[in-house]
């Protein structure tokens, strides 16, 4: 039989190290639920043209990274590469731009992208999103941000910076891009970039080539060249996180991935991680409700990356998640204890405690370097003789103190010590 291994790309989280990613996962998630952000649950996959259309025929992850497949009825669909368009197709087909406005939403979960595995860069991607719908407020551009900023502090992040831009709204974007397209096309651009000019002249801006780059040092920006209402929506974000408090650099030459992006944009970047620094970013998308069928609505949200956020805290050396898997494990020794500890662990379990037990024939001292494994805080621990005697044996597993408790207190004082 072959050796089955995970596909290439796609990272196996298990215990003692998956408590960090669901720490990280559960803690980016908390930060937009306190903001009043309400969990949505998306489909791993969707229509083809909802992703084609939503992120832009000319996107890399479009026209390169998609995993598409025509499933058994011969339609075309797509592991989903990002959650905003999912998004936005269950708001418009739910009716949930009808109610109470701005629509505010958080979700989480894997994501897809055929890409070169390496560091920090996977083909199954773990993200944390929000999406803030309906309302052309510079005030909730601030508050998405912030409740990133947010995220990753209380997981005890520190060494990330934000850096923010804006990218225009419809009255000057057109200008723009024909000032920057007269720019590109005096350069000696190779076909592809050439053509990338051609169908999105601020993805070139985007290239990470070195020669790139240095021809396109002075090209025209977008920040130069906003419309008032631009400008000032610009300015009015901007003196929000100051007065939020959450640090910012300007980066004129920010560029996402995804063509949906107008006026705020950003990104979240680490540069403990190298080359993949960034770790998490977003912006306003108006426009992209009606280019999917819906109301002519305006939105902005983020895609928090929980991989790339455990890189980030191990490249500053901390840690995050619980050490020890259960609070206390039961020992027993014989059928009639195995009975008791079984009763007992359900009856903690009920009330919130976190309890294992020793399965199988094993002997005291194995089953005790299982409990010390475990990183219990307690042990119970009986044999027949003591359940016919009616006690069990409570077992500090710290200082090695053990006592004997009534079978009918054991789950009080076990409440009270881990109280």
């Amino acid at each position: 039989m072959a050796d089955f291994k995970a596909p290439k790309g796609v990272p196996d989280y298990f215990p003692p190290d998956s408590a960090a990613f669901v720490a990280v996962r559960d803690g980016l998630l908390a930060a937009a639920r306190r903001a009043g952000y309400g969990d949505i649950e998306l489909p791993i996959f969707e229509d083809t043209a909802l992703f084609a259309r939503g992120v832009g025929e000319s996107t890399d992850v479009v026209s390169k990274e998609m995993y598409t497949f025509a499933d058994r009825g011969e339609r075309s669909v797509t592991l989903r590469p990002e959650g905003t368009a999912g998004v936005m197709r269950a708001v418009i087909e739910h009716g949930l731009d009808r109610g109470p406005l701005p629509v505010k939403l958080c979700y989480a979960g894997p994501f897809f992208r055929y890409e070169r595995p390496q560091a920090g860069r996977y083909r199954q991607l773990q993200q944390v999103g929000v999406e803030a719908i309906g309302v052309d407020d510079p005030a909730l551009d601030a508050e998405v941000i912030a409740v990133a900023d947010g995220g990753f502090r209380s997981l005890g992040l520190d060494g990330f910076r934000l850096e923010i831009t804006s990218l225009g709204d419809e009255t000057c974007r057109p200008r723009y891009r024909e000032l920057l397209q007269e720019f590109l096309f005096t350069l000696d651009l190779d076909e592809d970039t050439r053509r990338r000019a051609e169908i999105n002249p601020l993805r070139v801006l985007d290239d990470k080539r070195p020669a790139v780059r240095e021809m396109t040092a002075d090209a025209p920006l977008m920040l130069d060249h906003l419309s008032d209402a631009a400008k000032a929506h610009f300015e009015t974000v901007l003196a929000h996180l100051d007065a939020l408090g959450v640090p910012y650099v300007v980066n004129p030459r920010m560029v996402r991935g995804l063509d949906y992006y107008t006026k705020t944009t950003f990104e979240f970047v680490h540069d403990g991680l190298g080359a993949q620094s960034g770790i998490g970013g977003g912006g306003r998308y108006d426009g992209l409700m009606g280019q999917l069928g819906g109301q002519d609505l305006s939105g902005i949200g983020f895609g928090l990356g929980v991989d790339r956020t455990l890189l980030a805290l191990a490249a500053e050396g901390k840690t995050v998640g619980a050490a020890n898997r259960v609070d206390v494990y039961g020992v027993a020794l014989g059928e009639t204890a195995k009975l008791e500890l079984a009763k007992l662990a359900a009856t903690l379990r009920a009330n919130g405690i976190r309890v294992d037990l020793a399965y199988g024939d094993r002997s005291l001292k194995a089953s005790m370097r299982g409990a010390d494994r475990s990183g219990a805080v307690l042990a119970l621990v009986a044999g027949d003789r003591d359940i016919d005697a009616g006690t069990v044996g409570v077992k500090d597993l710290g200082s090695g103190e053990q006592v004997d408790i009534a079978i009918d207190a054991v789950a009080a004082e076990v409440l009270r010590r881990l109280s």
